[in-house]
């Protein structure tokens, strides 16, 4: 074998570049490439190179076989990389079923832990205020405009709602009602009840439940299911 090493000047100072040309067998004249650091240790390989240097040095145009940065390798991968992004969503159908509902953080205060030498004292604690995260109210409202289609982009006729669900909230819509109900019933494995306080109608910003689509307290009978 034919062993040549010489500086690397695309590493730090002190690093080289070692390529061993193969004389003999059915892979002569072939080559092999070796990095050692200024204290000689060798590597084999760019991913054992990167995770020596770590940080300290981008190794993302860098070329392992020349030793040399080359911009336009990484530039062709980025390239690459994006068409078959681009071709693997292309012709695919949005199978998302996620509401549009914002979760905000929380704004409460969360629960602390007061200690003193009194040997009486309790730590009172609210783990439910800590977990849980306010919804944003009326995101129903970006419901409005939306409508369901078929297979064949035909518009789906809406369906006319009981009489006893009567929408609750500012400038809310029969349609955007039976859009609430449907992803209440999407989404939680809870009863659908409506919003059962009274108050909700006064001031509904106040005494909303979130967990519930915007209409009033109702009950199903047998004559709504026929």
């Amino acid at each position: 074998m034919e062993r040549k090493r010489m500086d690397c000047p695309a590493l730090p100072p002190g690093w080289k570049k070692e390529e061993v040309i193969r004389k003999s067998g059915l892979s002569a004249g072939k080559s092999d490439v070796y990095y050692y650091s200024p204290s000689g240790k060798k590597f084999r390989s760019k991913p054992q190179l990167s995770r020596y240097l770590g940080n300290t040095v981008d190794l993302s145009c860098f070329d392992f076989r020349t030793g040399k940065m080359m911009p336009s390798k990484l530039q062709k991968s980025k390239q690459r990389l994006r068409n078959d992004t681009l071709s693997q969503s292309k012709g695919k159908p949005d199978l998302n079923t996620a509401l549009p509902i914002r979760q905000t953080a929380s704004i409460f205060k969360q629960p602390v832990t007061k200690i003193t030498n009194h040997e009486h004292n309790k730590v009172k604690s609210d783990p439910q205020r800590a977990t849980e995260q306010p919804r944003q109210l009326f995101w129903e409202k970006r419901l409005q405009g939306l409508s369901a289609s078929d297979v064949t982009e035909q518009i789906i006729k809406t369906m006319d709602l009981p009489k006893g669900l009567q929408a609750v909230g500012p400038a809310n819509t029969d349609r955007t009602l039976l859009c609430a109900i449907a992803s209440a019933l999407h989404t939680s494995s809870a009863p659908i009840t409506g919003q059962l306080s009274a108050a909700v109608e006064k001031n509904p910003a106040i005494w909303l439940n979130t967990s519930q689509p915007l209409c009033q307290a109702f009950t199903i009978t047998d004559d709504d299911i026929r």
